[in-house]
């Protein structure tokens, strides 16, 4: 039974506005002064406006996805825990929906941090302390998703010996709760940032 991809975690102290990056956990939104374009793009204008094109339904439907995947994952962890399903089946799925959501969440983090982020910025240079933010918030998921993958593949072997699968998975399942809120916050604060920049300059890629 093959381990779940790892990742070696590395969380810088602070970003160059001199805030904590690691303060994704603490946080509870966007600072208002990061705010600005959000408040003449609120959300519920943003799928009828007419910049709101492939690139944007591409970015939020991948932030969906990662709920998603998520969400499945949870679920098979539950329904393990619940004796509604069986060892190697919930390690099978588990395995592959951890797998999955690591290599694309760290997939997305790369071209974002390569390619979008700096272009984003270039063009909305007040908000660059926004991006730096996000940024921060990948170098600490990253640290999260080692977390993560480490308590997954300690289940997965749990499941495999056959010796305490059972509280494994529950420490596997408190994780993914823990990591749920990371990761909500850090996606609804992209979201907010990067959809009214992109709305208002209508860059291409």
């Amino acid at each position: 039974m093959a381990d779940v991809a790892r990742r070696s975690p590395h969380i810088p102290a602070t970003t160059d506005a001199g805030g904590d990056m690691r303060d994704l956990e603490t946080r509870d939104g966007l600072p208002e002064g990061l705010r600005v374009l959000l408040r003449d793009y609120p959300r519920d204008i943003w799928q009828s406006h007419r910049n709101f094109d492939a690139l944007t339904r591409f970015w939020l439907d991948r932030h969906l996805m990662f709920r998603d995947l998520l969400r499945r994952v949870t679920a098979e962890t539950e329904a393990f825990l619940d004796r509604r399903t069986e060892g190697r089946v919930y390690a099978a799925r588990s395995a592959r929906l951890t797998g999955l959501l690591l290599n694309e969440l760290h997939g997305h983090h790369r071209i974002e941090d390569m390619q979008y982020f700096p272009v984003l910025s270039g063009l909305e240079r007040r908000l660059s302390a926004g991006f730096d933010l996000l940024d921060g918030d990948h170098h600490a998921l990253d640290g999260h998703l080692h977390t993560l993958a480490e308590e997954t593949n300690a289940a997965l072997r749990a499941v495999q010996s056959g010796a305490g699968a059972r509280v494994r998975a529950g420490a596997a399942h408190a994780r993914l709760g823990a990591f749920a809120g990371f990761l909500d916050r850090h996606l609804i604060d992209e979201e907010d940032l990067v959809i009214p920049v992109i709305l208002h300059h209508a860059p291409r890629f």
